[in-house]
């Protein structure tokens, strides 16, 4: 069995900071808009020149970071769409809820536009975005990081080699980890669906784009199960409190005092629980990140199977559980002549040759960014495709592919029906 490390770059051919320097808006500065892809645009070669916020505390923090003034900053995306077409692009990072209107607002001045996924909670309105871009002069590019990880790239390059013949299927598993879904998905702000998008949609559109992205060819056919199965009432212990600092148990695996006492307060999630400059303890006793996640306040699925057929007669499986050790994604690709498998977190590859009986397993760098170079990935890819260098990293018209599954799973999941899709 041969073993190598591969070391992979995060982007697309660019490195460092280019001539052009497109100057880019930024609406919605929560941990994505802000934290994530306002600060590494300008480390690979643009600008942040306006944001938009509801939040006047964070608006004003995001703006110190990035020198801008009063002019430059705006409560509502209608202030910054009534002064034309100032900018050369747009990130659209605002809750999950909202990022239709103004995503449309932007092609309508002809803006290119980086969206954060979901794209959109109802079904119907992926046809509106469609249309959008089709009568705009700009182009939407979905944020599915994934497919910009050296990782994922790695594979990509394997099933492109041939070397695994045919594809006949995929198994692929996202381990969502105890202590993330808890903080997301029980504590957070995607606990109730609706508001939030269903717990698939929310969670998974990344690893559904996976699927559309490796198979090549459109889903037909869908089925799921799963459930909210444990972060229940019933289940709670017995003398268990309201809050985790009032709570007089030892060994609760979902205590909030050791799961975010476990990161540097700067890092992400006990960053999202102090935004605004609130003190950690404060937060646990009078915020939701520290209630108990017994209390029932949540209702999105804990766990949940997909299965999926393509056009092109692949058939795919996605497992999704919070009940989970590490956050982290395994997978394996199966084809007619050979079978890769893949540990995104150990970044390890194996690869298997039905024809010579030969293994080789090998390891791809991964960079620390929260999504495995991801992040700084499609970040680079996207001033490429502004600056015309190549083409939109991640196509709408594929992107919304995974949002049509993810809804019409959970159609499947809650009728127990096998879905067509259109």
């Amino acid at each position: 069995m041969e073993r190598r490390t591969v070391e992979q770059t995060t982007g697309c051919g660019l490195g460092g900071r280019a001539a052009v320097s497109p100057n880019i808006a930024i609406i919605g500065c929560g941990n994505r808009g802000a934290d994530v892809y306002a600060a590494l645009l300008p480390e690979y070669g643009s600008r942040v020149g306006w944001l938009v916020e509801a939040n006047p505390v964070r608006l004003a923090e995001v703006a110190g970071r990035h020198g801008l003034g009063p002019q430059q900053c705006f409560a509502h995306w209608d202030e910054f769409f009534a002064l034309g077409r100032v900018a050369d692009a747009v990130v659209i990072a605002t809750p999950d809820g909202q990022h239709v209107e103004p995503c449309v607002r932007a092609l309508a001045l002809g803006y290119d536009v980086l969206l954060e996924k979901p794209v959109c909670l109802n079904e119907a309105e992926l046809d509106v975005l469609l249309r959008a871009e089709a009568s705009s002069g700009g182009q939407v590019s979905v944020c599915h990081v994934l497919r910009a990880t050296p990782f994922f790239r790695a594979v990509r390059e394997v099933l492109d080699s041939g070397v695994l013949g045919q594809l006949i299927g995929i198994q692929h598993a996202e381990n969502v980890a105890f202590w993330h879904y808890a903080h997301s998905y029980v504590r957070g702000n995607w606990r109730q669906s609706p508001p939030a998008a269903p717990f698939l949609l929310a969670k998974s559109c990344h690893d559904l784009d996976l699927l559309r992205w490796f198979v090549g060819a459109r889903p037909q056919r869908i089925a799921s199960e799963g459930g909210l199965r444990y972060f229940r009432p019933e289940h709670a212990p017995a003398g268990a409190a309201a809050r985790c600092v009032e709570c007089p148990l030892s060994d609760c695996p979902y205590d909030a005092r050791r799961i975010y006492s476990a990161f540097a307060p700067d890092q992400w999630p006990t960053s999202v629980v102090t935004a605004g400059g609130v003190a950690l303890d404060t937060a646990l006793r009078e915020g939701p990140y520290g209630e108990c996640v017994y209390l029932g306040n949540n209702n999105v699925v804990d766990h949940q199977a997909v299965t999926a057929t393509f056009q092109n007669g692949v058939t795919a499986q996605l497992t999704v559980s919070a009940f989970t050790h590490n956050n982290t994604r395994t997978l394996k690709l199966l084809g007619s002549h050979g079978e890769l498998r893949g540990h995104m977190e150990r970044g390890e590859l194996e690869l298997y040759d039905f024809r010579t009986g030969q293994a080789e397993v090998w390891t791809v760098a991964t960079p620390g960014d929260r999504h495995g170079g991801g992040d700084t990935g499609l970040v680079i890819a996207w001033l490429r495709f502004l600056r015309r260098e190549a083409e939109v990293p991640t196509p709408l018209t594929e992107s919304l592919d995974s949002h049509r599954m993810a809804f019409v799973a959970e159609r499947a999941r809650l009728s127990g029906t096998v879905e067509l899709l259109g």
